[in-house]
């Protein structure tokens, strides 16, 4: 935000979980935007996750690479209409390099690194209206162990970040920004996190978008 008092800091908020404010700067975003636009678009575009239980998740999603669905991946679009998923852009996997190396000048080896040839080839993109929310969970179906990277645009969130243990305490919330930036890996990387609120209305004036969009990037280790 604009003019606040003090400006907010990097800062590893868990062993191996750290935030970077304003990581994105705006045109960065504009781009990053335009891009989930068009990834959204059928075929295999954004659809309704649908839980094995029944239910469906609030936060609409469309995946990059390979496609997720509870609790597995596929390389077309198994719960939505079939067609082949997407490709992982080289652009964006490098994007997820670099924010595992700034997020290393923070927190060092306990923000986790990549694997020689290891590469970012799966992108999750979720959207989430105002009323949206995403419940306690783990990225737990890789066979990689590399950090998670997590992109926000738009309306403001309130993330909260866990424990390995279970869904409950302890387990600290952090407001994340249109640009912000979170990585966690290592101590962290099978960590419980939800996202209990969306802000709405809080985006960036400039940026064209009414709700928010999160873009997560893990490397699968799942072989061809």
């Amino acid at each position: 935000m604009d003019g606040e008092l003090f400006p907010r800091e990097r800062a590893e908020v868990a062993p191996g979980a750290v935030h970077l404010p304003d990581w994105l700067g705006p045109r960065r975003q504009r781009e990053l935007l335009a891009a989930c636009r068009e990834w959204a678009r059928p075929p295999a575009g954004l659809r309704t996750v649908r839980t094995p239980g029944g239910g469906t998740m609030t936060a609409r999603q469309v995946c990059l690479g390979l496609h997720w669905y509870p609790y597995g991946y596929a390389r077309t679009a198994v719960d939505g209409d079939g067609a082949p998923v997407k490709p992982m852009p080289g652009w964006l996997a490098e994007l997820g390099r670099r924010a595992v190396a700034d997020a290393g000048d923070v927190a060092g080896a306990a923000a986790g690194t990549l694997e020689p040839g290891e590469e970012y080839d799966i992108a999750l993109v979720n959207f989430y209206g105002g009323d949206s929310r995403m419940g306690m969970h783990r990225d737990a179906e890789e066979r990689s162990t590399a950090p998670v990277v997590s992109l926000s645009l738009g309306d403001t969130c309130l993330f909260r970040f866990g424990n390995t243990v279970s869904r409950g305490r302890p387990y600290r919330d952090v407001e994340l920004r249109s640009g912000d930036l979170f990585v966690f890996g290592g101590p962290g990387r099978l960590a419980f996190h939800g996202v209990p609120k969306v802000l709405p209305g809080t985006g960036p004036p400039g940026l064209g978008l009414t709700g928010r969009l999160n873009i997560t990037l893990r490397v699968g280790g799942l072989g061809p």
